[in-house]
């Protein structure tokens, strides 16, 4: 989580809202990505979406079996989907967010009985220092 936070880190210093995410897989870093939605003028350039992108290329597949991907804030619906169709197996997060997390605060779409792939999640974890980038963030906008 931490490695996620550097690259929230990143977010916050190009002015993007501080998301970061990375994927690991055998104790491995293959992703990394951190908002890039402002600068790319791409409302689908989340820290998750570049991260599975890049964890892909380095593994030359679409299925992320056996991946981890940590990512410091909640997934939206976008995100939470992207996860589930790469096949990653677990999902750790940092901070909640209740009004568009979809991983358990509004909806849980990784662990949706209805769909054919479900997530391990683990929440929760430096939940204090990744809501404290984003409160930072947003207090420099006001």
């Amino acid at each position: 989580m931490r490695l996620a936070l550097k690259e929230a880190e990143k977010a916050f210093d190009e002015g993007e809202i501080p998301v970061g995410a990375i994927v690991v897989k055998d104790q491995r870093v293959i992703g990394r990505g951190h908002n890039q939605v402002e600068n790319l003028n791409d409302p689908t350039a989340h820290a998750e979406i570049i991260a599975i992108g890049a964890a892909a290329g380095e593994v030359k597949s679409w299925r992320l079996v056996g991946c981890t991907i940590y990512v410091t804030l909640e997934p939206c619906a976008m995100c939470a989907g992207a996860i589930v169709l790469a096949r990653l197996s677990r999902l750790v997060f940092g901070a909640f967010d209740p009004r568009a997390g979809a991983c358990g605060s509004l909806m849980n779409i990784i662990q949706d009985e209805r769909l054919n792939h479900h997530i391990d999640l683990t929440s929760g974890i430096l939940s204090q220092e990744c809501s404290g980038i984003l409160k930072s963030f947003f207090q420099t906008l006001r």
